[in-house]
């Protein structure tokens, strides 16, 4: 779906729209001026009736990410172990990393060699795209190195 569609014929309109920011508040914003504007256009037409459905897609993994700091810390030293510069971007878009944290599973995005995403001239890059690779090995590597974490004594019967 593209961010904004309009379809519908003489008797009905439907508009869909994207509506996407990485400040949660930001975004709780756009989403009231999208509802006040469609509020104010269907009031000035006493047959018109409104029906507004929000349905969130992919939240801003901050906020889950913020919880568990040594999620991302061991992803830098996976990347750092692989002789890489440890860069943080902000991306938005929808990405598996996103809803995997929102159910409870906190999932940095990593990089993949990708560039150009969704545009014409998207293309990967075979060496990024095999330093992502050995980038993820890496990390598992980290992650077993742990210690296990501890268990609360169970009760004996």
């Amino acid at each position: 779906m593209h961010p904004f569609e309009v379809s519908g014929d003489a008797s009905r309109a439907v508009l869909r729209f994207i509506a996407r920011d990485f400040d949660d508040d930001r975004l709780a914003g756009h989403v009231a001026l999208l509802r006040r504007t469609a509020e104010e256009i269907v009031g000035s037409e006493p047959r018109a009736r409104l029906e507004v459905e929000v349905r969130p897609q992919y939240p801003n993994m901050r906020r889950f990410l913020a919880q568990h700091p040594q999620v991302l810390a061991a992803a830098e030293q996976a990347i750092r172990a692989e002789g890489l510069e440890v860069r943080r971007t902000s991306i938005r878009g929808g990405t598996d990393g996103s809803v995997l944290s929102r159910r409870g599973l906190p999932t940095p995005n990593l990089f993949t060699g990708g560039h150009e995403f969704h545009s014409v001239r998207e293309w990967a890059s075979l060496q990024e795209m095999a330093a992502a690779a050995a980038t993820v090995v890496r990390l598992a590597e980290v992650w077993a190195a742990r210690p296990a974490p501890r268990s609360a004594p169970s009760a004996t019967r």
